[in-house]
């Protein structure tokens, strides 16, 4: 089969012909990819930025977005069956360690990455567990939704810890508007009554924020901090920083109001912060990663019943490298998706 594969750090993947994968235990279950998302990870990637904390072992197969239909089943799976049209956790989980048995799967400590330390989606088929499975309708087109699979339920979960601090009468800054920002807008106005102020530097993408349910929008232009102040008298009560990198990280902690939250959700930057100013506050600095199984199938739900919809492009698994050099270079509005 066709795959995506990452060679050497610092270079662009190639498209080789590997063995397609097999069975290797009874919870084993092979997806035929219909869609595999092109996330901007997949660029920390290959400039090494998740070697070590991955140990990955080149070369491997990029993709961790990835949704389809059920190909292959091992003998102990009984939640889905061949034919079936599946979206993926992105993380397979044990189901056994205290973290799942909390529901916190995202922090299995048993789990694998596919994409990230073994091999994923950017390919024809994919092997994976019976518990990453989310089971949808079968009219459900996985070029449509695959990249729910990790830019959605990031930006899901992030809003779901914000909801208690999202009462009526409050408002929510949200930094950057593409792949993941554009979903959390959506996932904001379908789960909240807050006040929903858009912060982007590109005219396109504030002008879809409007379109999705912002109340106010904002360009960054080196104003942006005086205006949300402005704006919220004094700062936000929740900021979702969807950038988090080439100082958006410390503009968002400066919009987030006292007793506020500033949620970290992009990356690639530092935050500065004086311990004083965080005591003095008591503003919050709250990290998220992925999300849970039921944040992938609550969100299902919402993409759906039409709450949350997917802006994306489609690529052929040929062309991975200029879907990638067009996220590189800022070109992509919502999510590029390669179709096997």
């Amino acid at each position: 089969m066709k795959a995506v594969r990452l060679r050497s750090y610092n270079e662009m993947p190639v498209i080789e012909d590997v063995p397609e994968p097999s069975i290797q235990s009874p919870l084993d279950v092979i997806v035929k990819i219909g869609g595999a998302g092109v996330c901007r990870t997949d660029l920390h990637i290959i400039l090494g930025q998740w070697a070590e904390a991955m140990n990955q072992s080149l070369p491997y197969t990029l993709g961790h977005e990835n949704a389809g239909w059920v190909h292959e089943v091992g003998s102990a799976v009984t939640n889905v069956a061949v034919g079936d049209t599946v979206i993926l956790h992105p993380t397979p989980t044990c189901g056994l360690c205290r973290a799942c048995r909390a529901g916190q799967d995202m922090h299995c400590a048993n789990s694998s990455f596919p994409g990230l330390d073994s091999d994923g989606g950017m390919a024809e088929y994919l092997l994976t567990s019976a518990r990453a499975c989310v089971k949808l309708d079968p009219e459900t087109e996985p070029k449509d939704v695959a990249a729910l699979a990790d830019a959605g339920i990031t930006a899901y979960h992030a809003v779901r810890k914000a909801i208690p601090q999202l009462y009526p009468g409050t408002t929510c800054v949200l930094i950057g508007a593409g792949g993941l920002g554009h979903i959390g807008i959506q996932c904001l106005a379908a789960l909240t009554a807050t006040n929903i102020i858009v912060v982007d530097r590109n005219p396109d993408a504030l002008k879809l924020a409007e379109q999705l349910g912002a109340h106010h929008t904002v360009v960054a232009d080196g104003g942006q901090v005086d205006t949300v102040q402005q704006l919220t008298n004094g700062g936000a009560d929740v900021v979702l920083d969807f950038v988090a990198e080439e100082g958006a990280e410390n503009e968002g902690f400066a919009m987030t109001r006292s007793n506020g939250s500033y949620f970290v959700i992009g990356y690639g930057g530092t935050l500065e912060v004086p311990t004083l100013d965080i005591i003095s506050t008591e503003r919050n600095i709250i990290g998220n990663i992925v999300g849970t199984y039921n944040d992938l199938a609550e969100l299902m739900v919402l993409a759906q019943n039409g709450k949350v919809t997917l802006h994306t492009n489609t690529f052929p698994l040929d062309a991975a490298v200029e879907a990638l050099e067009e996220l590189d270079a800022g070109r992509v509005r919502g999510r590029d998706i390669l179709v096997p």
